[in-house]
């Protein structure tokens, strides 16, 4: 991303030069350590394994602690319980299996806090690949102790795993001897399994180093005569150990290695431009070397007679308009050097691309540290904190530069920063733009709506974050500041926003490490809240209102800055070795950015003003007022080419007369083909439904379903979010859909005839959201075509289903293929003759996290071992042809190809299926009852009991008028809901999609229960809808989520933020 630093490695940083070196060594030759002081040379160093060669049992439990919300420290407290004799040393010692000791472990930390621990994920996580990796610092430090002639071991307390190999996640002819508890029966710190590695070794106590990061295991072994080294961080380790040796541990220069083919410069021609530069009369060689970071411009290290120098050049190939000004960040730096702000000193700027092929500048090698991990470890959280302040008055200086005294008032245009960054960053994200991230696509629209008012123009750096700063190695004092690049005069408080984006990343992340998983105040980190107002105290500032605003906008900008090293790295132009695995951390990133707008959205949307509603035709057979043909059909909706995503955005629209045109007009189509197609059709569609061929598709809404597509009602449903480009779909927002959903619910049948019925609308919109270009091929398509339908099995018999994370079907992996095992009920859908597809939900680990068990898998219909136990009915009601099936699939094998997304992002894909789709039951819901509303006033209107028509009954009178401010009631919470999932996306959103779906199937049943009263006898009938509507009404209550569970999430969203 833009530049790295110049010299970073996987943890703390050194830059070299030789006083720092011996300064560094004399240092380490006075730190605390147990040691024996004899004056033998040594002849080996002997490693602990966990804390030294790969990360700590106590490093890894507080990972998954904070994971698993289990309380810090649980973990450890019950490694130590017993002692010798607990269930830890013995699985040491190997008195107990592994499967033994999961048990005993488990039953400890159950006991500790009452509930159950899933200690079967922590073990799992312990001894998984992508946490047990050796320390790169080790390797390379191993690596030179051998090239040495010292022998190496490692001497550890260790264990079997359930497969009766010993846990060495490490390459075994990097080391002598390897001396492991388990096999041996013994533990350090027993003195004899210290003997033990010394006899195998050849060797004195004296002659060996050895490396443990706990107290009690070195204390022994120094009592026995062998030199020792605390590890707290392998960096400082390694200090430590090479002070002891007397040679260096690492090769050349800190994270650098050779050119790659792509980036080759020609020597030759650089020397003599060197040469001529710094006056050097040598004919040495000159050593040149790439630094593994600096995403945008490639970064070398050189060395020539003795001068240390860094080199920055633009990337070969065509790049993107105004990118690489390599020109401007040595302008910037000479300038900023004469304003006392911190800058390595540059040299000399050649815009001759005949030199080297393109322009470059030349600066000294600034020697100092740079910290890549934000978390700082191994140092006191006091210094951690001293570090941050630094880095925050830093930034302060560089606001604070008098732009005309250093030459810089035309170094960019005064005012409107901002929004020329928002235009900048989105024609950047255009031109590297590889497929399409819905999450960009919201930005990209929201950005411009909501711009802050710049009140002040600085120097900006543009990319400002604490690993483009060189400390001092021993004072928390800023040397020098890097990554000019994409400086200009701007908005300080951009730079404020993005020296912060560590604040919100996890430590996991790959390119930026983040401590948004760390505990900051034990740390002594600054938040990211607290950060800001140190700034503002130190500018003399008060705090903006619209924080979140610039953070969005920060995380935009890393996100496109991704998606163009991504872009580059597939034709071999990006110079850093993470390039290719960016295209996967963009969308990761927008949608990070898009939660900050998420959060600016809800002020947005409390101060926003409502359009003023027209009339709405409350009559559900009233004539349309215009029709509109079709001019052609588009890609897989039948709608033609429209822009009216946009238009209802500004405001909250409660009438179809209120929608912008080209949407007003599907409305009023979509209810004159109701009234002239739907209808009518419904007493043959429901005699179908009560025939022998019941369990056949009606041939009458096989005709229908053309008709729909012909006249362009077909698959409006899929939202603009989840197909900006309008590919598969209407494109139509969910305020808009929802009043053509409300539409076709005052049918039973109208939603299948136009494609949008469940469960396919959920799965289709799995599919376009999550699957690869092969499985929209297989099932999209068909899908959206009308020529298959399909179901979702996740619900079982046997677990509260409800609570998604307690399925126990089984995925498991077997050579090529996943075998499913599991026992399903109330999968509907899949009764029906078109079924193809079974989207099915199990669970592939059991001992991941909670939420990291489940995996999604495409699961063909006619794959064997699929057994439909029987059909369930809902009051009597089997809702043929699809009906509701109880399923058994029995060593069911499918393709590994068939797994969405990937193993473990099962949960995550439920209830991004659900999106906008949670609200779709609600609102074909209010159909139902407007239906019912109508049908109860007309048979009022026509029947006379006790001398008088219905309708003059006081009763029936309050019933339609209570009826009539329900549903208003529920159809504004709905429109709402609607709307604010178009203004600030779905988890914005959380409170209001519960708190319908509380309200709209209650409601619905009352209102049709009245209705049902009024008509009498014939209620209950299928002569009329109302006993189906019914029926559903009250099977929502469970099928769209248990009322008790939104009930719940309300409860707890109103606690949370409103108290």
């Amino acid at each position: 991303m833009c530049v790295r630093s110049c010299f970073q490695s996987p943890r703390l940083q050194w830059v070299w030069r030789t006083a720092f070196l011996k300064h560094t060594q004399r240092r380490h030759q006075g730190s605390h350590r147990w040691t024996h002081l004899g004056g033998s040379t040594y002849r080996a160093v002997i490693f602990d394994m966990g804390g030294v060669l790969i990360p700590s049992p106590g490093r890894v439990a507080a990972e998954w602690e904070v994971q698993n919300r289990i309380p810090s420290g649980t973990i450890l407290k019950a490694l130590m319980e017993g002692g010798e004799n607990g269930p830890w040393m013995r699985f040491m010692r190997a008195e107990i299996t592994a499967e033994g000791f999961l048990r005993e472990f488990g039953r400890l930390c159950s006991e500790m806090l009452k509930t159950s621990v899933p200690v079967d994920s922590f073990f799992s996580l312990l001894t998984s690949e992508r946490v047990a990796k050796q320390f790169p610092v080790m390797t390379e430090a191993i690596t030179q102790i051998r090239a040495k002639g010292l022998q190496t071991a490692v001497l550890s307390n260790n264990f079997y795993l359930p497969n009766q190999k010993s846990f060495l996640p490490l390459d075994r002819k990097q080391f002598d001897v390897i001396v492991e508890s388990c096999m041996e029966g013994i533990c350090k710190p027993d003195p004899r399994i210290y003997k033990l590695c010394l006899e195998r070794l050849g060797l004195q106590p004296s002659e060996s180093i050895f490396l443990d990061d706990l107290g009690p295991n070195l204390k022994e072994a120094a009592r026995l005569g062998i030199h020792t080294i605390k590890v707290n961080d392998p960096e400082t380790a390694v200090k430590e150990l090479e002070a002891l040796l007397g040679f260096t541990l690492r090769v050349g220069v800190p994270s650098t290695r050779p050119v790659k083919k792509t980036m080759e410069i020609p020597k030759d021609s650089l020397q003599k431009y060197l040469k001529d530069l710094l006056g050097i009369q040598t004919t040495g060689p000159l050593e040149l070397l790439q630094f593994d970071h600096g995403q945008s411009n490639p970064t070398y290290y050189i060395r020539l007679a003795n001068r240390d120098l860094v080199l920055r050049k633009k990337p070969p190939g065509t790049l993107l308009p105004s990118a690489h000004a390599i020109e401007r960040e040595f302008r910037i730096m000479k300038a900023l050097a004469n304003a006392g702000v911190p800058v390595p000193n540059v040299l000399d700027l050649c815009e001759d691309s005949s030199v080297i092929g393109t322009p470059f500048y030349v600066m000294e090698y600034c020697p100092g540290l740079i910290y890549k991990d934000p978390s700082l470890p191994g140092l006191e959280p006091s210094h951690r904190r001293a570090i941050y302040t630094a880095m925050n008055t830093v930034l302060c200086k560089i606001h604070s530069v008098d732009l005309q005294a250093v030459g810089l008032e035309d170094y960019g245009k005064q005012g409107d920063y901002i929004p020329r960054q928002v235009r900048t960053w989105v024609k950047q994200y255009r031109a590297s733009e590889t497929s399409t991230i819905p999450a960009m696509e919201r930005l990209i629209e929201w950005l411009p709506l909501h711009l802050p008012r710049q009140q002040r123009t600085t120097v900006v750096h543009g990319d400002f974050r604490l690993d483009n700063l060189v400390f001092h190695p021993e004072e928390p004092e800023v040397l020098a500041v890097l990554d000019w690049e994409l400086s200009t005069l701007g908005d300080p408080l951009a730079d404020v926003a993005y020296s912060c984006l560590a604040h919100y990343l996890p430590s996991s992340f790959p390119v930026l490490r983040g401590i948004n998983d760390c505990d900051l105040t034990q740390l002594g980190i600054p938040a990211a809240e607290e950060y800001f107002r140190m700034y503002c105290l130190q500018m003399g500032l008060p705090p903006t209102e619209n924080w979140n605003f610039y953070m969005a906008f920060s995380f935009f900008r890393v996100a496109a800055i991704l998606q163009g090293v991504y872009k580059r790295s597939l034709t071999g132009q990006a110079s850093s070795t993470y390039a290719e695995q960016t295209g996967k951390l963009t969308e990761f990133v927008s949608n990070l950015a898009w939660d900050f707008a998420v959060k600016e959205g809800f002020r947005v949307f409390k101060e926003m003003a409502f359009t003023n509603p027209l009339t709405r035709s409350y009559h559900m057979w009233a004539r349309p007022q215009s029709q509109w043909c079709p001019t052609g059909s588009r890609s897989y909706s039948s709608v033609p080419e429209a822009s009216p995503a946009h238009t209802s955005r500004g405001g909250l629209v409660i009438s179809p007369e209120s929608l912008s045109p080209p949407v007003r007009e599907l409305y009023h189509r979509l209810k004159h083909f109701m009234e002239q197609r739907v209808y009518p059709a419904e007493p043959e569609l429901q005699s179908h439904q009560a025939s022998a061929a019941r369990w056949s598709p009606s041939p009458l809404i096989e005709d229908l379903k053309e008709k729909a597509k012909a006249e362009g009602l077909w698959n409006l449903f899929l939202p603009l979010e989840a197909d900006p480009e309008k590919k598969y779909g209407a494109g139509l927002t969910n305020v808009e859909y929802a009043h053509l959903c409300e539409l076709m619910g005052t049918s039973l049948y109208a939603p299948e005839v136009c494609n949008c019925s469940a469960p396919d609308t959920g799965n289709m919109e799995l599919l376009v959201r999550y699957g690869t270009e092969v499985q929209k091929a297989r099932w999209l398509i068909p899908l959206l075509e009308g020529k298959a339908r399909s179901c979702f099995a996740m619900t079982e018999p046997q677990v509260a289903s409800s609570d998604a994370t307690n399925i126990e079907a089984s995925i498991r992996e077997e050579d090529s293929f996943y075998v499913i095992n599991g026992h399903k009920w109330w999968i509907t859908g899949i009764l029906d003759p078109r079924c193809q597809l079974c989207v099915f939900m199990g669970k592939t680990d059991p001992h991941a996290p909670r939420h990291r068990q489940q995996s999604v898998l495409l699961v063909p219909m006619d794959t064997p071992g699929i057994k439909i136990i029987r059909p369930l009915t809902v009051y009597g009601l089997e809702d043929a042809p699809g009906g509701h099936g109880e399923v058994r699939f029995e060593h069911v094998r499918v393709p590994k190809e068939n797994m969405v997304l990937g193993p473990g992002r099962g949960f995550e894909i439920a209830q991004g299926r659900l999106g906008p789709g949670r609200i779709h039951h609600c609102m074909r819901l209010i159909g139902f009852s407007e239906r019912a509303l109508a049908l109860m006033k007309a048979r009022v209107k026509s029947r006379v009991a006790f001398g008088k028509p219905l309708v003059e009954q006081g009763t029936v009178l309050a019933d339609i008028a209570q009826s009539r401010v329900e549903i208003e009631q529920a159809r504004l919470l709905v429109l709402r809901a609607a709307h604010l999932m178009d203004l600030a996306g779905n988890k914005a959103a959380a409170l209001d999609i519960a708190m319908i779906k509380m309200v709209a199937p209650s409601m619905a049943s009352r209102v049709i229960d009245r209705a049902i009263q009024a008509f009498g006898a014939a209620g209950l009938s299928s002569d009329y809808p109302l006993a189906q509507f019914f029926t559903w009404a009250r099977a929502l209550r469970f099928a769209d989520g248990p009322d008790e569970v939104h009930r719940a999430t309300v409860a707890k969203l109103e606690l949370k933020h409103r108290i």
